[in-house]
């Protein structure tokens, strides 16, 4: 009798394996995982806190640079970075000196400080856009931003892309569904269709952007320079100049969202390329990770926006919270802008992220692997699919939900964190050498355990 030959292990043997090994290895964190689910809906302060791959989320201790040590000990390379408002890396001194000395004087008075004059022309100096506001989330500024717009232009109708995230901004929750535009599947409690205010066009599509631009009712474009929260999808040559001459030609106010591009330059990718927005939102890296947006605006605009503002006269705008532009908030950017986020700490950013695209391409080729990287500035993206896709619709074709699920336990098991959400990895400018090495070794790894997985 001939004994058959065991069946190759399974990708799912694979996660099994993985999430044993992560339950033995974090006993503390699975007791405070029970806990936390006694007292915070979802089992956590927030839910997306318990959307990693792992069993349980790893609770941390300390941060320290690039590096987060969790409650059982165990020393992590950090790549997600708090997903950006840890870009510069953290525990940063100079932050941590600025926000000690502001909450010994207040947090917050609902006056504006000596500081915020300076605040402010560090915005304007670095961004080129000479007006601002602070709000405190790039949500609440991105919907500040359409709030104006609407006002403004006195048009009703806001334009995104397809597979675009612009933070808890309901406008925003629109998606194209076999072509047509729907509401995203698991928006909570929405009882408007959004889809009669909201229109949507694939990214790198300038054709179907202009036919949706042409009726002349729409107040804003709202979107990232390039696209980084359905796998990284940047721009095709010619396609933000189509945009910016395209929103000019309609009327339309271009919006540009810099939450995660913020990572390009020390003036943003839309500065560095030229793109001159009419409004410009950035949020988590601009106070270090202390809640804290802004958002910027032109002359020209800010002149329009007080004729808007006219034509009501005076009462509640509903635009903007008691917290926002807060003292506290004020002192971190001031911290932020001169002291940490420099053109060195760029610089070093930007090498370590090449480093990384170096070694996962070499990964890739010396496997004979699908896959490609991408990159904006020092956030850098693996692809399971041979070449970057272009739009929305082909990433989510690329977007191998139990692949992803495997490699993010495989890293977090390997002593490695990247954003829990696709394949976003951040370098900061205090990210060694050593530790891009071991992300790319354990990537490697990976890709070595599938070999002898069935197909």
């Amino acid at each position: 009798m001939v004994t058959p030959a065991p069946a190759a292990p399974t990708l799912a043997d694979l996660i099994h394996a993985e999430a044993d090994r992560f339950v033995a290895e974090h006993l503390r964190a699975l007791a405070l995982s029970r806990q936390a689910a006694e007292v915070w809906r979802g089992g956590a302060p927030m839910h997306w806190m318990t959307d990693w791959a792992s069993p349980c989320p790893v609770f941390a201790a300390q941060g320290v640079g690039a590096q987060v040590t969790d409650v059982d000990g165990r020393l992590y390379d950090d790549f997600c970075l708090a997903d950006t408002p840890a870009m510069f890396g953290h525990g940063q001194e100079a932050v941590a000196r600025a926000v000690a000395d502001q909450a010994r004087r207040g947090t917050g008075f609902m006056l504006p400080t000596a500081s915020a004059v300076i605040v402010g022309r560090l915005l304007a100096e670095r961004f080129g856009l000479p007006l601002w506001q602070m709000a405190t989330t790039a949500s609440d500024a991105n919907r500040a931003a359409i709030r104006w717009a609407r006002a403004v232009t006195e048009r009703p109708v806001i334009l995104v892309f397809d597979g675009c995230y612009h933070g808890m901004v309901d406008d925003a929750f629109v998606t194209l569904k076999n072509g047509a535009p729907a509401m995203k599947p698991g928006l909570l409690g929405q009882v408007h269709d959004l889809t009669a205010t909201t229109r949507v066009v694939p990214f790198n599509d300038p054709e179907a952007l202009a036919a949706a631009l042409a009726p002349g009712d729409v107040a804003a474009v709202l979107a990232e320079p390039a696209m980084t929260n359905c796998g990284m999808i940047l721009p095709q040559p010619g396609f933000l100049e189509s945009l910016r001459d395209l929103t000019r030609r309609a009327g339309t106010l271009l919006i540009i969202d810099e939450t995660h591009t913020i990572s390009t330059a020390p003036g943003g990718y839309a500065h560095a390329q030229g793109l001159a927005p009419d409004m410009l939102v950035i949020g988590k890296a601009i106070a270090g990770g202390v809640p804290a947006a802004v958002w910027g605006v032109s002359a020209e605009l800010s002149e329009r926006m007080d004729a808007a503002a006219a034509r009501v006269g005076p009462g509640q705008s509903g635009i903007g919270t008691t917290l926002s532009g807060n003292a506290l908030a004020i002192a971190a950017m001031r911290a932020m802008l001169s002291e940490v986020m420099t053109d060195a700490a760029y610089a070093r950013m930007l090498a370590g992220a090449e480093r990384l695209m170096t070694g996962l391409r070499g990964v890739i080729a010396r496997r004979g692997l699908p896959w490609s990287v991408v990159h904006v500035g020092a956030r850098v993206e693996l692809v399971f699919a041979p070449s970057p896709p272009k739009n929305a619709a082909a990433m989510r074709e690329a977007l191998d939900a139990q692949l992803l699920h495997a490699l993010h336990l495989w890293l977090i098991n390997r002593g490695v964190m990247i954003a829990p959400f696709h394949t976003m990895m951040l370098v900061s400018p205090v990210t060694e050498d050593a530790a891009v090495d071991r992300l790319v070794a354990a990537v490697d790894g990976f890709a070595g355990a599938l070999e002898g997985i069935a197909a």
